[in-house]
């Protein structure tokens, strides 16, 4: 198979390549778009012949993007960087924006089977740890019936082996490729690999397959309206901590960025 290259890492800034409004945020695009406005865009997106890349950032994202230029390039050159997480959308507030959108790879992972079942795309779930994401294949399967979820693997392997999982994926001929294997590593796999797997449309969706498998409990209605989702997760797996040990560098890192 064929495909374009993404982005190239220059010295000079990458122009960012989404078609929607956004706010600049540690050098970082965020799309000011809803869920909706998403779904439309993939519609698009998966008809059309230029690959594009779905961020879903949270302030994790934005630190190792500031710290990591070859990922602040891949995120200034996405499709759409999305708010997914309570530090965007303060991030957000702060410089601005009255009411920030958010949309969650949790939520867009749900939203995509329910278009898949309606419209057949097919959809490739690549990460996690042996056999989650094809329990949460199943279990999104009885969830949204008629959902074409035509692969699932785990994300134990290293970039050595990317080509020959690379290949693997181009046998089931996905439109769009979900990779939950962490930033910025599930960004840059679809970004390397796409010339090979063929996916249309590449979205980084963190331990969604890991909540869909019922190995990870999302957070009740309330604590997610009270945005402390994030303290739910922690309080379930205390191994996040190092992720939480983020958010005060990207507090001081908005709060001394010019707006």
């Amino acid at each position: 198979m064929t495909g374009k290259i993404l982005f190239t890492v220059t010295e000079s800034p990458p122009q960012p390549q989404s078609p929607f409004p956004a706010q600049t945020v540690l050098g970082v695009p965020v799309s000011l778009v809803n869920m909706e406005e998403v779904l439309t865009a993939v519609r698009t997106w998966v008809k059309g012949t230029e690959p594009a890349l779905i961020v879903t950032a949270d302030a994790t994202a934005l630190v190792i993007a500031h710290e990591n230029p070859r990922f602040k390039a891949l995120a200034q050159q996405a499709k759409l960087v999305t708010a997914d997480g309570v530090g965007i959308l303060w991030a957000l507030k702060r410089l601005g924006v009255a009411n920030p959108p958010k949309v969650s790879g949790v939520e867009l992972v749900a939203e995509l089977c329910r278009e898949s079942a309606a419209f057949g795309y097919r959809l490739f779930f690549l990460g996690a740890e042996p056999g989650v994401a094809e329990l949460a294949a199943e279990k999104l399967r009885l969830r949204y019936p008629g959902c074409n979820i035509v692969g699932t693997r785990h994300g134990y392997f290293t970039p050595d082996d990317d080509p020959i999982v690379a290949e693997e994926i181009a046998q089931t001929r996905p439109d769009i490729l979900l990779v939950a294997m962490g930033m910025p590593r599930q960004e840059e796999f679809f970004v390397s690999t796409q010339a090979i797997t063929g996916a249309k449309v590449g979205i980084g969706v963190g331990g969604s397959f890991d909540v869909y498998s019922g190995r990870t409990k999302r957070a009740p209605k309330l604590v997610q309206k009270l945005h402390m989702e994030w303290l739910w997760r922690l309080l379930l797996n205390p191994k996040k901590i190092g992720k939480v040990k983020l958010l005060p560098r990207f507090v001081r890192l908005l709060l001394t960025e010019p707006k």
